[in-house]
Protein backbone atom coordinates (compact mmCIF):
# COMPACT_ATOMS: atom_id res chain seq x y z
CA UNK A 1 0.00 0.00 0.00
CA UNK A 2 0.85 3.43 -1.20
CA UNK A 3 2.26 5.09 2.20
CA UNK A 4 0.07 8.23 1.41
CA UNK A 5 -3.11 6.35 0.70
CA UNK A 6 -5.73 5.82 3.00
CA UNK A 7 -5.99 3.17 5.56
CA UNK A 8 -9.81 2.76 5.45
CA UNK A 9 -9.44 3.03 1.52
CA UNK A 10 -10.70 -0.20 -0.37
CA UNK A 11 -11.78 -1.08 -3.25
CA UNK A 12 -15.44 -2.96 -3.38
CA UNK A 13 -14.64 -4.83 -6.79
CA UNK A 14 -11.88 -6.72 -5.63
CA UNK A 15 -13.21 -6.71 -1.86
CA UNK A 16 -16.70 -8.70 -3.03
CA UNK A 17 -14.86 -11.49 -5.64
CA UNK A 18 -12.62 -12.25 -2.51
CA UNK A 19 -14.26 -11.99 0.73
CA UNK A 20 -18.19 -11.22 -0.68
CA UNK A 21 -18.54 -14.60 -3.12
CA UNK A 22 -19.46 -12.79 -5.83
CA UNK A 23 -17.81 -13.90 -9.44
CA UNK A 24 -14.98 -11.48 -11.14
CA UNK A 25 -16.88 -11.91 -14.25
CA UNK A 26 -19.63 -10.01 -12.65
CA UNK A 27 -17.55 -7.04 -11.65
CA UNK A 28 -18.07 -3.82 -13.93
CA UNK A 29 -14.48 -2.64 -14.23
CA UNK A 30 -11.08 -3.28 -13.10
CA UNK A 31 -8.59 -1.26 -11.26
CA UNK A 32 -5.70 -1.57 -13.27
CA UNK A 33 -4.41 2.13 -14.49
CA UNK A 34 -0.81 1.75 -16.51
CA UNK A 35 1.48 -1.09 -17.98
CA UNK A 36 3.25 -1.86 -15.31
CA UNK A 37 0.36 -2.41 -13.07
CA UNK A 38 -0.92 -4.74 -16.36
CA UNK A 39 2.28 -6.83 -16.04
CA UNK A 40 2.25 -7.76 -12.49
CA UNK A 41 -1.43 -8.32 -12.96
CA UNK A 42 -0.75 -10.66 -15.55
CA UNK A 43 2.10 -12.29 -14.10
CA UNK A 44 0.05 -13.07 -10.86
CA UNK A 45 -2.72 -14.61 -13.12
CA UNK A 46 -0.08 -16.61 -14.76
CA UNK A 47 1.19 -14.80 -18.42
CA UNK A 48 4.18 -13.13 -18.51
CA UNK A 49 4.49 -11.19 -21.92
CA UNK A 50 7.94 -10.90 -22.18
CA UNK A 51 7.80 -15.05 -22.58
CA UNK A 52 6.58 -14.99 -26.51
CA UNK A 53 4.64 -18.41 -25.93
CA UNK A 54 2.94 -16.40 -23.37
CA UNK A 55 1.94 -14.36 -25.39
CA UNK A 56 1.08 -15.97 -28.66
CA UNK A 57 -1.36 -17.87 -26.12
CA UNK A 58 -3.15 -14.80 -25.18
CA UNK A 59 -3.43 -13.46 -28.48
CA UNK A 60 -4.89 -16.51 -29.43
CA UNK A 61 -7.73 -16.42 -26.87
CA UNK A 62 -8.41 -12.65 -27.85
CA UNK A 63 -8.96 -14.14 -31.02
CA UNK A 64 -11.43 -16.92 -29.79
CA UNK A 65 -13.52 -14.50 -27.88
CA UNK A 66 -13.90 -12.54 -30.98
CA UNK A 67 -15.43 -15.32 -32.80
CA UNK A 68 -17.19 -16.10 -29.73
CA UNK A 69 -19.00 -12.88 -29.58
CA UNK A 70 -19.83 -12.49 -32.99
CA UNK A 71 -20.64 -16.18 -34.61
CA UNK A 72 -21.62 -17.78 -31.10
CA UNK A 73 -23.31 -14.80 -29.01
CA UNK A 74 -24.11 -12.62 -32.27
CA UNK A 75 -23.46 -9.67 -31.79
CA UNK A 76 -22.70 -7.48 -34.87
CA UNK A 77 -19.00 -7.22 -35.83
CA UNK A 78 -19.06 -3.26 -35.56
CA UNK A 79 -20.92 -3.27 -32.48
CA UNK A 80 -17.29 -4.26 -31.46
CA UNK A 81 -15.34 -0.83 -31.37
CA UNK A 82 -11.96 -1.31 -33.85
CA UNK A 83 -9.42 -0.30 -30.88
CA UNK A 84 -10.67 -3.62 -29.00
CA UNK A 85 -11.19 -5.62 -31.70
CA UNK A 86 -8.70 -5.00 -34.38
CA UNK A 87 -4.99 -6.32 -33.07
CA UNK A 88 -2.85 -3.84 -34.73
CA UNK A 89 -5.32 -1.09 -33.10
CA UNK A 90 -4.79 -2.57 -30.01
CA UNK A 91 -1.29 -3.14 -30.04
CA UNK A 92 -0.71 -4.19 -26.36
CA UNK A 93 -3.21 -6.74 -25.06
CA UNK A 94 -2.12 -5.19 -21.25
CA UNK A 95 -4.30 -2.01 -22.86
CA UNK A 96 -7.26 -4.41 -22.72
CA UNK A 97 -6.90 -4.23 -18.60
CA UNK A 98 -6.37 -0.45 -18.93
CA UNK A 99 -9.36 0.39 -20.59
CA UNK A 100 -11.04 -2.46 -19.08
CA UNK A 101 -10.51 0.15 -15.85
CA UNK A 102 -11.11 3.60 -17.54
CA UNK A 103 -14.41 4.88 -17.13
CA UNK A 104 -13.75 8.09 -19.64
CA UNK A 105 -14.97 5.82 -22.46
CA UNK A 106 -18.00 4.08 -21.52
CA UNK A 107 -18.54 2.30 -24.78
CA UNK A 108 -14.06 1.32 -24.31
CA UNK A 109 -14.35 0.39 -21.39
CA UNK A 110 -17.55 -1.74 -21.79
CA UNK A 111 -15.91 -3.81 -24.64
CA UNK A 112 -12.61 -4.22 -23.47
CA UNK A 113 -14.64 -5.77 -20.00
CA UNK A 114 -16.82 -8.81 -22.32
CA UNK A 115 -13.08 -9.41 -24.23
CA UNK A 116 -11.40 -10.06 -20.92
CA UNK A 117 -14.87 -12.22 -19.65
CA UNK A 118 -14.45 -14.36 -22.83
CA UNK A 119 -10.69 -14.47 -22.59
CA UNK A 120 -10.86 -15.30 -18.80
CA UNK A 121 -13.24 -18.33 -19.25
CA UNK A 122 -11.54 -19.64 -22.50
CA UNK A 123 -8.63 -19.75 -20.38
CA UNK A 124 -10.12 -21.60 -17.53
CA UNK A 125 -11.72 -23.91 -20.13
CA UNK A 126 -9.18 -24.96 -21.93
CA UNK A 127 -6.42 -25.33 -19.11
CA UNK A 128 -7.64 -28.72 -17.32
CA UNK A 129 -6.71 -32.02 -17.31
CA UNK A 130 -9.02 -32.98 -20.35
CA UNK A 131 -6.74 -30.30 -23.14
CA UNK A 132 -3.74 -32.90 -22.33
CA UNK A 133 -5.12 -36.19 -21.97
CA UNK A 134 -8.61 -36.03 -23.83
CA UNK A 135 -8.20 -39.45 -25.59
CA UNK A 136 -7.14 -41.39 -22.68
CA UNK A 137 -9.62 -39.98 -20.29
CA UNK A 138 -12.57 -40.95 -22.91
CA UNK A 139 -11.15 -44.31 -23.24
CA UNK A 140 -10.44 -45.03 -19.74
CA UNK A 141 -14.29 -43.83 -18.85
CA UNK A 142 -16.06 -44.90 -21.53
CA UNK A 143 -14.98 -48.36 -22.64
CA UNK A 144 -16.48 -50.26 -19.82
CA UNK A 145 -20.21 -48.80 -20.59
CA UNK A 146 -19.88 -49.71 -24.74
CA UNK A 147 -18.68 -53.14 -23.62
CA UNK A 148 -22.32 -53.70 -22.00
CA UNK A 149 -24.68 -52.41 -24.11
CA UNK A 150 -25.70 -55.22 -26.59
CA UNK A 151 -27.49 -55.38 -29.74
CA UNK A 152 -29.47 -57.86 -30.83
CA UNK A 153 -33.24 -58.01 -31.38
CA UNK A 154 -32.95 -55.10 -29.34
CA UNK A 155 -31.20 -53.31 -27.14
CA UNK A 156 -29.64 -54.86 -23.83
CA UNK A 157 -27.56 -53.98 -20.85
CA UNK A 158 -26.01 -57.40 -20.41
CA UNK A 159 -23.64 -58.90 -18.25
CA UNK A 160 -20.63 -60.64 -19.23
CA UNK A 161 -18.95 -61.24 -15.63
CA UNK A 162 -22.03 -62.63 -13.12
CA UNK A 163 -24.57 -65.36 -13.93
CA UNK A 164 -28.05 -64.96 -13.53
CA UNK A 165 -27.99 -61.14 -13.60
CA UNK A 166 -31.23 -60.06 -15.42
CA UNK A 167 -30.31 -58.25 -18.78
CA UNK A 168 -32.35 -54.66 -18.86
CA UNK A 169 -33.89 -54.25 -22.23
CA UNK A 170 -32.77 -50.25 -23.06
CA UNK A 171 -34.43 -47.94 -25.73
CA UNK A 172 -31.61 -46.14 -26.43
CA UNK A 173 -27.87 -45.57 -25.19
CA UNK A 174 -25.73 -42.62 -26.29
CA UNK A 175 -22.38 -41.50 -25.29
CA UNK A 176 -22.75 -38.13 -24.62
CA UNK A 177 -21.25 -35.67 -27.49
CA UNK A 178 -18.02 -33.80 -26.22
CA UNK A 179 -19.01 -30.19 -25.60
CA UNK A 180 -16.73 -28.28 -27.47
CA UNK A 181 -14.64 -24.96 -25.67
CA UNK A 182 -17.27 -22.35 -27.24
CA UNK A 183 -20.06 -24.52 -25.72
CA UNK A 184 -18.26 -24.94 -22.06
CA UNK A 185 -17.98 -21.22 -22.54
CA UNK A 186 -21.25 -20.12 -23.01
CA UNK A 187 -22.21 -22.70 -20.27
CA UNK A 188 -19.53 -20.87 -17.62
CA UNK A 189 -20.82 -17.38 -19.01
CA UNK A 190 -24.41 -18.11 -18.43
CA UNK A 191 -24.49 -19.51 -15.43
CA UNK A 192 -23.28 -17.40 -12.26
CA UNK A 193 -22.53 -20.16 -9.97
CA UNK A 194 -20.55 -22.21 -12.75
CA UNK A 195 -16.98 -22.24 -12.64
CA UNK A 196 -14.37 -24.36 -15.35
CA UNK A 197 -13.07 -26.60 -12.51
CA UNK A 198 -16.61 -27.33 -12.00
CA UNK A 199 -17.73 -28.36 -15.36
CA UNK A 200 -18.10 -32.14 -14.80
CA UNK A 201 -19.91 -33.09 -17.71
CA UNK A 202 -17.41 -33.57 -20.25
CA UNK A 203 -17.52 -36.88 -20.32
CA UNK A 204 -20.91 -38.66 -20.18
CA UNK A 205 -22.82 -41.41 -21.08
CA UNK A 206 -27.07 -41.46 -21.17
CA UNK A 207 -29.71 -44.90 -21.07
CA UNK A 208 -32.84 -44.07 -22.29
CA UNK A 209 -35.26 -46.58 -20.37
CA UNK A 210 -38.54 -47.87 -21.00
CA UNK A 211 -39.69 -48.16 -17.50
CA UNK A 212 -39.22 -46.25 -13.76
CA UNK A 213 -38.42 -49.82 -12.72
CA UNK A 214 -35.98 -50.62 -15.14
CA UNK A 215 -34.09 -46.75 -14.33
CA UNK A 216 -33.19 -47.97 -11.03
CA UNK A 217 -32.08 -51.32 -12.53
CA UNK A 218 -29.91 -49.81 -14.52
CA UNK A 219 -28.12 -48.19 -11.34
CA UNK A 220 -28.06 -51.30 -9.48
CA UNK A 221 -26.34 -53.06 -12.61
CA UNK A 222 -24.12 -50.14 -12.76
CA UNK A 223 -22.75 -50.32 -9.23
CA UNK A 224 -22.97 -54.34 -8.93
CA UNK A 225 -21.27 -54.94 -12.03
CA UNK A 226 -18.79 -52.50 -10.67
CA UNK A 227 -18.59 -50.35 -14.02
CA UNK A 228 -18.92 -47.53 -12.24
CA UNK A 229 -17.75 -46.80 -7.82
CA UNK A 230 -20.56 -45.49 -6.08
CA UNK A 231 -17.71 -44.55 -3.61
CA UNK A 232 -16.96 -41.68 -6.42
CA UNK A 233 -20.67 -40.27 -6.74
CA UNK A 234 -20.27 -36.84 -6.21
CA UNK A 235 -23.59 -36.32 -4.13
CA UNK A 236 -23.76 -32.49 -4.42
CA UNK A 237 -24.17 -32.61 -7.87
CA UNK A 238 -26.88 -35.57 -8.10
CA UNK A 239 -30.36 -35.08 -9.47
CA UNK A 240 -33.59 -37.46 -8.87
CA UNK A 241 -36.72 -35.97 -9.93
CA UNK A 242 -38.35 -39.07 -11.69
CA UNK A 243 -38.96 -41.32 -8.23
CA UNK A 244 -38.29 -41.16 -4.74
CA UNK A 245 -35.82 -44.01 -3.83
CA UNK A 246 -37.28 -44.45 -0.30
CA UNK A 247 -40.88 -45.08 -1.67
CA UNK A 248 -39.45 -46.85 -4.19
CA UNK A 249 -37.30 -49.38 -1.81
CA UNK A 250 -40.46 -49.84 0.39
CA UNK A 251 -42.60 -51.03 -2.97
CA UNK A 252 -40.12 -53.32 -4.04
CA UNK A 253 -39.58 -54.96 -0.33
CA UNK A 254 -43.04 -55.63 -0.70
CA UNK A 255 -42.27 -57.50 -4.02
CA UNK A 256 -40.16 -59.25 -2.72
CA UNK A 257 -41.83 -60.30 0.17
CA UNK A 258 -44.49 -61.54 -2.24
CA UNK A 259 -42.99 -63.06 -5.18
CA UNK A 260 -39.82 -63.48 -4.21
CA UNK A 261 -37.29 -64.78 -7.46
CA UNK A 262 -40.60 -64.74 -9.23
CA UNK A 263 -39.64 -62.78 -12.00
CA UNK A 264 -42.77 -62.79 -14.27
CA UNK A 265 -43.92 -59.45 -13.41
CA UNK A 266 -43.30 -56.78 -15.91
CA UNK A 267 -41.53 -53.70 -15.78
CA UNK A 268 -44.34 -52.04 -17.21
CA UNK A 269 -46.90 -53.65 -14.67
CA UNK A 270 -44.39 -52.81 -11.29
CA UNK A 271 -44.30 -49.39 -12.84
CA UNK A 272 -48.12 -49.60 -12.21
CA UNK A 273 -47.39 -50.29 -8.68
CA UNK A 274 -44.84 -47.81 -8.08
CA UNK A 275 -47.00 -45.17 -8.96
CA UNK A 276 -50.38 -46.38 -7.37
CA UNK A 277 -48.29 -46.89 -4.16
CA UNK A 278 -47.46 -43.03 -4.20
CA UNK A 279 -51.34 -42.56 -4.63
CA UNK A 280 -52.57 -44.90 -1.95
CA UNK A 281 -50.00 -42.71 0.20
CA UNK A 282 -51.52 -39.46 -0.93
CA UNK A 283 -47.51 -38.48 -1.29
CA UNK A 284 -47.98 -36.82 -4.51
CA UNK A 285 -46.88 -33.55 -2.78
CA UNK A 286 -44.80 -34.52 -0.66
CA UNK A 287 -42.11 -36.61 -2.90
CA UNK A 288 -38.60 -36.51 -1.84
CA UNK A 289 -37.29 -35.83 -5.27
CA UNK A 290 -34.69 -33.51 -5.94
CA UNK A 291 -33.14 -31.14 -9.03
CA UNK A 292 -29.70 -30.08 -9.84
CA UNK A 293 -31.19 -25.92 -10.27
CA UNK A 294 -30.91 -25.31 -13.92
CA UNK A 295 -33.08 -21.93 -15.06
CA UNK A 296 -32.21 -23.31 -18.94
CA UNK A 297 -33.83 -26.74 -18.57
CA UNK A 298 -37.63 -27.39 -18.40
CA UNK A 299 -39.27 -28.70 -15.86
CA UNK A 300 -41.23 -31.32 -18.36
CA UNK A 301 -37.15 -33.25 -18.12
CA UNK A 302 -37.17 -35.88 -15.30
CA UNK A 303 -34.07 -37.99 -15.14
CA UNK A 304 -31.96 -38.98 -12.64
CA UNK A 305 -28.86 -37.92 -13.22
CA UNK A 306 -25.25 -38.06 -11.29
CA UNK A 307 -21.96 -37.46 -11.37
CA UNK A 308 -19.31 -40.10 -10.68
CA UNK A 309 -15.25 -39.55 -11.18
CA UNK A 310 -12.95 -42.19 -12.43
CA UNK A 311 -9.24 -42.70 -11.28
CA UNK A 312 -7.15 -42.61 -14.49
CA UNK A 313 -3.86 -43.70 -14.73
CA UNK A 314 -1.61 -42.19 -17.46
CA UNK A 315 1.66 -43.41 -18.43
CA UNK A 316 4.25 -40.90 -18.12
CA UNK A 317 7.38 -42.95 -18.90
CA UNK A 318 8.11 -47.10 -18.99
CA UNK A 319 6.80 -48.26 -15.72
CA UNK A 320 6.05 -44.67 -14.07
CA UNK A 321 2.59 -43.32 -14.45
CA UNK A 322 0.42 -40.63 -12.97
CA UNK A 323 -2.92 -40.38 -11.82
CA UNK A 324 -6.36 -38.47 -11.55
CA UNK A 325 -9.56 -38.13 -10.76
CA UNK A 326 -11.74 -37.23 -13.78
CA UNK A 327 -15.17 -36.59 -12.77
CA UNK A 328 -18.22 -37.75 -15.68
CA UNK A 329 -21.90 -37.72 -15.72
CA UNK A 330 -24.41 -40.46 -16.02
CA UNK A 331 -28.10 -39.36 -17.27
CA UNK A 332 -30.94 -42.25 -16.72
CA UNK A 333 -34.10 -41.03 -17.98
CA UNK A 334 -37.44 -43.13 -19.55
CA UNK A 335 -38.59 -43.10 -22.83
CA UNK A 336 -41.18 -40.99 -22.70
CA UNK A 337 -38.95 -38.05 -20.95
CA UNK A 338 -36.64 -38.76 -24.05
CA UNK A 339 -39.29 -38.44 -26.48
CA UNK A 340 -40.61 -35.27 -24.60
CA UNK A 341 -36.79 -33.44 -24.93
CA UNK A 342 -36.95 -33.58 -28.60
CA UNK A 343 -39.83 -31.05 -29.18
CA UNK A 344 -41.60 -28.31 -27.42
CA UNK A 345 -40.26 -26.71 -24.45
CA UNK A 346 -37.55 -29.57 -23.18
CA UNK A 347 -35.93 -29.29 -27.14
CA UNK A 348 -32.44 -28.52 -27.07
CA UNK A 349 -32.28 -25.57 -29.24
CA UNK A 350 -34.68 -23.90 -26.97
CA UNK A 351 -32.48 -24.67 -24.43
CA UNK A 352 -29.49 -23.50 -25.47
CA UNK A 353 -31.01 -20.19 -26.70
CA UNK A 354 -31.79 -19.94 -23.85
CA UNK A 355 -28.14 -20.22 -22.55
CA UNK A 356 -27.43 -18.01 -25.21
CA UNK A 357 -29.32 -15.27 -24.72
CA UNK A 358 -28.08 -15.35 -20.60
CA UNK A 359 -24.80 -15.58 -21.70
CA UNK A 360 -24.89 -12.18 -24.16
CA UNK A 361 -26.25 -10.34 -20.87
CA UNK A 362 -23.22 -11.31 -18.56
CA UNK A 363 -20.87 -11.14 -21.02
CA UNK A 364 -21.51 -7.04 -21.18
CA UNK A 365 -22.56 -6.74 -18.01
CA UNK A 366 -26.73 -6.14 -18.59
Amino acid sequence: MNSTSSVYKFNFEEISVVAGGQSVLDQPRLHIHNIVEADSFLKSYGFDLSNETHKIKLWYFHRRALVLLTDRLKFAENEIPEQVRIPDKLGDLRNLLIWASNTDDGVIQRWSCAILRCIHVFIHSESDLFESFSEEIQRQILSSFEQSVVQEDKLYLRSFKKEGHPQIELNSFQLKPFKTSSSSVIKLLAKPDAFAMRNFDKVGVRFVTNTIFDSFQVIRFLVEENLMSYAHIMSDQSSNNLFPVAEFIRVCEKLEEKHGLDRSLSSEKIDRLLLAHLNSQNKLGFLKLFRKTNPFSSGEFKYIKFISRKLIRIESSPGKEFSFFYPYEIQIINNETYQKMQTGESEHTAYKNRQIEAARKRVINL
